[in-house]
């Protein structure tokens, strides 16, 4: 669990967790543990703030940056490994099986 000493670790902290995939767990001031997805954050202005889905409530929350006391990335990145590439190359793949399915089908009925 990363416990950021000053403000820009705990924004740099908050910025990697908003990139990452997976879940991630909040140590918060009120000694608070929560487990979530954080989707949304605002980082500039007077009020900075996350937005954050809780894994045992289905309701997002807000939660300002000074509650925050630390960030651990403890679920899996669920884009990990998951280029543009890698879909592109699957979804060729698949165009290629339903083609040649297609084609059996139509030489076992002879329209071939």
């Amino acid at each position: 669990m990363f416990m950021p000493t000053t403000e820009q670790e705990k924004a740099e902290a908050i910025e990697l967790a908003f990139d990452y995939r997976g879940d991630v767990t909040l140590g918060l001031a009120s000694g608070e543990r929560i487990v979530g997805f954080l989707f949304n954050r605002h980082a500039s202005g007077e009020h900075l703030s996350i937005e954050f889905f809780p894994e045992d409530n289905p309701f997002p929350r807000t939660i300002p940056y000074a509650s925050i006391i630390s960030i651990a990335f403890t679920g899996e990145d669920t884009a990990n490994g998951k280029s543009w590439e890698a879909w592109a190359s699957k979804k060729e793949s698949e165009r290629r099986a339903e083609a040649a399915r297609v084609e059996e089908d139509a030489r076992m009925r002879g329209l071939l």
